[in-house]
């Protein structure tokens, strides 16, 4: 078994770790189009807005990272009394394990943050929101929601954005709370002052955060180990756990000891919620009774997956589990996915302007016929990409609901098959696909195959 090998019993134990969350939550939305002329009233592009989507942010998505990790979440959090509360509310409800419990603070306006995306290209970002500490009612309500979901959860995350859930005390409130009911605490930190995290036990700041906590220059290893290691004794931490980007993350811990974890990413497409991302993992992980380097490692892992997806993305248990056993994410296991990744990935390729072929059929037999159709799929909608880039397994009598949900541009069948039966064919064609029954290579078929052999 190989060294990463052996933390797959780590991945698998998740489902049984639970996770406490509070932080400062926001409504993430993503407006993205197609930019292909300049403004005549200024020197500006011009979106031309094709799709919008909504998801938890902050806070909130750390705990969707938690749960789609296979873990369960409890978030606890402060929104204003306003409709992005309320869609918060709806967001966070239909997510598999995931509760939440959302303050409504009417002297405060729920984070909301907007980016404008132009193919690839994020343009512009636009925040509304109340940076202030909480009501006392509010302050309260949150305190007491966080102490209820110790009761079951082994790990604490404090998901500070500096919005004013975590300010004027609370922090410093919840940690003791966590200590007196014996739960790790992990924050993932904002600004200089780092006094409201004391006796955490793990703090993740990045390189800029880092440095200005420290207040020394992080150019290195060497500095990074420094400054981590004075934060440790000026705030009696159990350790940090610097998160460096393309240098990876390095981790310092109060006995002095560092461990240096190289950057996983094999193709950087948004780092969005990268951070998110790692602390979610780290604590869902710690939560199993994973050791502090085996977390950080796989912590590690996760912010190598989730910056090659578009968007507030998230990252799932079996995604972790193949780049662990196979240490490399575009082998041919890896096209595997469930139902929830394919559509993540689906998103992705039509962000990227890919269009999208679908077939599906029993491949317990693999013949040249199969072969054939994949070529032709492949010369019709995906030209230099590989014939196939996903698959997914469903155990329903036909593929018409995962068909629904991908709404694929191409549907592809044998030629032995008519338009007339060919399961979501007319559904394709409403929404502007076409069908392609592609030939079939001669004298081979699944049917044929099985006649051959049964001689």
């Amino acid at each position: 078994m190989t060294d990463r090998a052996r933390l797959l019993p780590l991945i698998q134990a998740l489902a049984s770790a639970r996770v406490a969350v509070a932080g400062d939550v926001m409504l993430d939305i993503y407006v993205g189009g197609t930019v292909d002329r300049i403004s005549p009233e200024a020197p500006i592009p011009v979106l031309r807005v094709e799709r919008e989507t909504a998801m938890p942010g902050g806070a909130g998505n750390v705990a969707r990272n938690v749960a789609a990790l296979g873990a369960s979440a409890r978030l606890t959090a402060a929104v204003g009394a306003d409709d992005a509360g309320r869609r918060l509310r709806e967001l966070i409800a239909a997510e598999t394990r995931l509760t939440g419990e959302l303050v409504a603070d009417p002297s405060r306006q729920t984070s909301i943050k907007t980016r404008y995306v132009g193919g690839r290209q994020q343009m512009l970002r636009t925040d509304r929101e109340t940076v202030a500490p909480l009501g006392a009612d509010a302050r309260r309500r949150l305190i007491a929601g966080v102490r209820a979901a110790l009761a079951d959860c082994a790990v604490l995350v404090l998901s500070d954005y500096g919005k004013g859930a975590l300010a004027d005390g609370v922090a410093a409130q919840l940690i003791a709370e966590a200590k007196q009911a014996k739960r790790a605490v992990v924050v993932d930190p904002k600004g200089r002052d780092w006094s409201p995290y004391a006796g955490a036990d793990v703090v993740t700041p990045n390189k800029r955060e880092l440095a200005e906590a420290a207040g020394m220059d992080v150019a290195g290893d060497a500095t990074v180990v420094a400054a981590g290691r004075a934060l440790i004794a000026r705030h009696r931490l159990g350790a940090v756990l610097a998160t460096l980007g393309a240098d990876g993350m390095i981790l310092v811990r109060a006995d002095g000891r560092h461990e240096h974890f190289r950057a996983e990413a094999r193709e950087v497409f948004d780092v969005s919620g990268a951070g998110d991302t790692a602390v979610a993992a780290l604590s869902a992980l710690l939560a199993t009774g994973a050791s502090l380097a085996d977390a950080a490692l796989i912590a590690n892992v996760a912010a190598g997956i989730v910056v090659g997806k578009a968007g507030t993305a998230v990252v799932h248990g079996d995604e972790l589990a193949h780049a662990l056993h196979h240490q490399d994410l575009m082998d041919a296991e890896a096209k595997i996915l469930t139902r929830a990744q394919i559509l993540e990935r689906v998103r992705a390729w039509r962000a990227a302007k890919l269009r999208i072929g679908f077939t599906n059929g029993c491949f317990d037999l693999l013949h040249p016929g199969h072969v054939s159709l994949f070529a032709q799929a492949r010369a019709a909608v995906l030209a230099s990409l590989a014939a196939v880039d996903a698959v997914v397994v469903f155990a329903e009598d036909t593929p018409l609901t995962l068909i629904e949900a991908l709404r694929p541009d191409l549907l592809v069948k044998g030629a032995d098959y008519t338009r007339d039966n060919v399961v979501g064919g007319s559904l394709v064609e409403q929404w502007g696909g076409r069908v392609l029954l592609a030939e079939i290579a001669p004298g081979h078929s699944t049917s044929a195959t099985i006649a051959k052999l049964a001689r």
